[in-house]
C-alpha cells in the first residue's frame, strides 16, 4: 500500500475527521427514499468469465473480490477514501475525497452491510454496500457486488445505488451540482467498472499481484492514489452537505 505518509489527505487532518464519523449518523431515512425525486442507478460489467460452477482459485471472481473489498476499484482522479483496516468491514468508516477539477471535498460513509451468498439460479455474490453520513454531499446507498453466474461462468462487477443530493447543501454547490454533479456521478461508476475489468485481467491467477495487506495504519485507497504538489494547496470544503454556519 501507500507509505505511511501517503495514507492520508494533504489538506486535512485525516485521522481525526475519520474518528469524527463514529458519531454521525446516516444522513437519510429509508422512507424517505422516492423514485420520483430520487436517482436509481445500476451499472453491470461484464467480466473475463471463468468455467462453469464454484468460484475458481486464483480466479477472475476472486481477483475482483479482493478489489472491491480493498476499495481498490475507485478511479483515483475521482474519488479517494482512508479508512482503517483494521476495523472490520461491516461497519466500517471512511473518509472518502471527491475531486472535481482543482477542488476537494472531504465527507464520511459507514459500510451497513455485506453481501456473502449464492443466489437464484446458482448466482455466487459478494460485495457490501455503504450509506452516507451527515455533512455528505449526497444522500443515499451505494452497493458494490461480483456475481458469478455459475451455471454458465459469466462473473460480473455490478453497481447500484440510490442517491440524491442533500438537500443541506448550498446554493453554490447545488449550482454546480446541477451542472456537473449528476454527470460526473455516472462517469464513476462508468470509470470503476473499466478499472476493474482491467485489474482483474492483469491479477487473474496471480494471486501475489494483489495490494498487500496493512495490519495497523490508515490506507489510503485505491493503491495507486499519490499525494501531489497541486493536493496541498487546492481549495477544499469538509462536510459540504452541512451548512456554512454549522461551524464545521
Amino acid at each position: 500500500m501507500n507509505d505511511t505518509a501517503d495514507a492520508g489527505f494533504a489538506r486535512v487532518d485525516t485521522e481525526r475527521l475519520l474518528n469524527d464519523l463514529h458519531d454521525r449518523d446516516v444522513n437519510y431515512r429509508p422512507d424517505e427514499v422516492d423514485a420520483r425525486q430520487w436517482n436509481f442507478d445500476i451499472h453491470r460489467v461484464a467480466l473475463p468469465r471463468e468455467r462453469p460452477g464454484p468460484p475458481e482459485e486464483g480466479g477472475v471472481w476472486r481477483a475482483a473480490a479482493e478489489l472491491i473489498g480493498d476499495y481498490e476499484f475507485s478511479a483515483p482522479g475521482l474519488v479517494r477514501a482512508v479508512y482503517d483496516p483494521g476495523e472490520p468491514l461491516p461497519g466500517r468508516h471512511m473518509l472518502l475525497e471527491g475531486r472535481f477539477a482543482a477542488l476537494r471535498f472531504y465527507f464520511g460513509v459507514r459500510v451497513t452491510s455485506v453481501t456473502d451468498e449464492t443466489r437464484e439460479r446458482g448466482r455466487r455474490a459478494w460485495g457490501w454496500s455503504y450509506e452516507t453520513l451527515q455533512g455528505h454531499l449526497e444522500r443515499g446507498r451505494i452497493s458494490y457486488e461480483v456475481v458469478k453466474h455459475q451455471d454458465t461462468g459469466h462473473v460480473e462487477f455490478v453497481i447500484s445505488a440510490h442517491s440524491q443530493l442533500a438537500p443541506t447543501v448550498g446554493p453554490i454547490l447545488r449550482l454546480g451540482w446541477v451542472l456537473f454533479g449528476r454527470r460526473r456521478q455516472l462517469s464513476f461508476h462508468r470509470s470503476c467498472g473499466r478499472r476493474v475489468n482491467r485489474l482483474v485481467r492483469s491479477r487473474r491467477g496471480r494471486p501475489e499481484a494483489a495490494a498487500p495487506k496493512r495490519d495497523r495504519g490508515l490506507v489510503l485507497a485505491p493503491s495507486d492514489a499519490r499525494v501531489r504538489a497541486l493536493d496541498r494547496v487546492a481549495p477544499h470544503r469538509v462536510d459540504p452537505g452541512l451548512p456554512p454556519t454549522s461551524g464545521r
